[in-house]
């Protein structure tokens, strides 16, 4: 079965939505004109029921099929933008400097609003549909403050699913996996105290730019000593520097922040000890000292073996053919949050040969718009079929 018609002859509609909500991009919590909009195109639907400000600025559209199962399946997109400066010279480039939908939110947000529509208009499921448009999913944890604002408690789901466009995956292509699909993220600061000095007279210091980059490359070996090889753990250490901008002088205190990325619950919790014990010992074995301030971020995106297996048959039936077996990767998704709470899945669809996320050239294809509504609408039609 091809994509839905319904939603190639809405393409041109879709497709207005998302150039609008790429031409105002907006970041994190601060999504007001986008969420405004999303809630108006529900309401212009007929959706049931329309609430705004769940997690500060979330919307949920909540749409009654003709039977009464009591069955509900809630399908997610996310609003939000990146803080980068666009350098697509597309003629609906972002009007706001310095803030770009360089991750195809808008294209989520666009096609589930599709869906929205077109499940509004058909009613043809028998339970309820729960549509959840959610902030804040770069860096705020969006998804978490909904459901600490009574998400799942005020529109309760059997199961949830949401998708996120993948370039360099051929247009019409999914791409899942039952298991663990995205890393959990979470970033660290290390700061190194010691005693500064004159350059040359370091042995009346301690210096504290040695003790660092002894550190640094310790922290290097936990991967390659404290983990499994066939587990997979990524520590990176982004940002480095002192208190002295002077050539000749020996800082009192040095700095470095990173991030630790896994696959695996149980080496996050690993990685945070070695991380600690690594930093605070080698600045001990120099005379120094070493404070680790941990900031937790998001969990391992865990598909539920059978969500997994019913979004690659609905993927199946709409799409140009799907990767069920995709292999894992590394960045970190906050849809996490939902499936620690409600089973399901989380869906690549394809972009096809376009930049990759967060680059100032990417371009969500709209050829990909029809593939994802219908993929949301046919999930609901199988999973909530009518007598």
């Amino acid at each position: 079965m091809p994509i839905k018609n319904r939603f190639a002859e809405m393409l041109p509609e879709i497709a207005g939505w998302r150039h609008h909500l790429h031409e105002n991009p907006e970041l994190l919590y601060e999504v007001h004109e986008t969420a405004a909009f999303v809630a108006e195109r529900l309401r212009e639907f007929g959706v049931d029921e329309v609430v705004t400000g769940v997690g500060r600025t979330g919307v949920v559209g909540v749409i009654r099929g003709k039977g009464a199962s009591g069955r509900a399946i809630g399908l997610r997109a996310d609003m939000d933008a990146l803080p980068i400066e666009e350098a697509t010279g597309l003629p609906y480039a972002s009007k706001v400097p310095g803030k770009m939908h360089a991750c195809g939110h808008d294209g989520h947000t666009a096609m589930l609003l599709g869906a929205a529509k077109y499940l509004a208009e058909t009613r043809n499921f028998d339970g309820t549909v729960v549509v959840i448009f959610q902030p804040a999913e770069e860096g705020g944890a969006g998804a978490k403050a909904m459901i600490e604002d009574g998400l799942f408690e005020r529109f309760p789901v059997d199961e949830i699913y949401g998708i996120h466009n993948a370039p360099g995956i051929p247009v019409g292509i999914f791409a899942t996996r039952p298991g663990p699909l995205q890393a959990s993220s979470d970033e660290f600061e290390i700061i190194v105290k010691g005693k500064g000095g004159h350059a040359a007279e370091p042995h009346r210091a301690i210096d504290t730019t040695l003790v660092a980059a002894h550190i640094l490359i310790a922290l290097h070996s936990i991967v390659s000593r404290n983990v499994d090889p066939l587990k997979r753990v990524v520590l990176t250490v982004g940002t480095f520097g002192t208190d002295s901008g002077a050539s000749n002088i020996i800082p009192d205190v040095a700095r470095m922040e990173g991030t630790v990325r896994t696959l695996d619950p149980e080496y996050r919790i690993i990685a945070e000890a070695r991380v600690r014990e690594v930093a605070v010992h080698t600045a001990a074995a120099f005379g120094a000292s070493a404070e680790v301030i941990w900031h937790p971020g998001y969990p391992v995106t865990v598909n539920d073996a059978e969500g997994a297996v019913r979004a690659s048959d609905a993927a199946r039936a709409v799409g140009r053919g799907v990767i069920d077996d995709a292999d894992p990767i590394m960045p970190s998704e906050d849809f996490s949050y939902m499936l620690e709470k409600v089973p399901g899945a989380y869906v690549f669809m394809g972009n096809g040969d376009s930049a990759m996320c967060h680059h100032p050239k990417y371009v969500f294809d709209d050829e990909a718009i029809p593939f994802g509504c219908s993929f949301f609408a046919e999930l609901v039609e199988r999973r909530l079929p009518t007598a």
